[in-house]
């Protein structure tokens, strides 16, 4: 059996080479911001929960050791998210609480998106860590719209 394969002509296509192109820039765009997005929103839920947010204890709900903390953080600061002396606690800038209440926001649409489809809430929550960081605004709206449908 052979499979008719046609190419796209138009830069309309969306497997059009230019449009792959870009899909996969905005997918390497979204990784690099993704760690930040995470450090942002983990550093601002620790400051709500303990009051601060320390690099110790970062490193323990991230899973990952202090010298990984230590790298991001001094990535974090030179980007203007954070604030911090060496020893001391983390916090975040307004840009950075900024970026954590729009994380936190797309967060939650993705988390009640997939609830509302029937996934668990531990696969849910699993899965919505990863999706938040790579759906447009635009797919974002429409998974709201579908969430939140009686």
């Amino acid at each position: 059996m052979t499979a008719d394969i046609h190419v796209a002509e138009t830069t309309s296509d969306p497997v059009h080479p230019d449009n792959r192109a870009e899909a996969f820039h905005g997918v390497r765009a979204a990784r690099r911001s993704e760690l930040a997005e995470d450090y942002v929103e983990l550093i601002a839920e620790l400051i709500h929960e303990q009051g601060e947010a320390r690099p110790v204890d970062i490193a323990a709900r991230l899973g990952v050791r202090a010298p990984t903390v230590t790298k991001a953080l001094d990535r974090l600061a030179r980007e203007g998210l954070i604030t911090r002396e060496r020893y001391r606690s983390v916090f975040l800038t307004e840009e950075g609480r900024r970026l954590a209440l729009e994380c936190r926001r797309r967060h939650a649409i993705v988390l009640r998106f997939l609830i509302r489809l029937g996934l668990d809430a531990e696969t849910a929550e699993r899965d919505a860590e990863g999706i938040e960081h790579h759906v447009s605004e635009r797919t974002l709206a429409l998974f709201a719209a579908y969430a939140d449908r009686a």
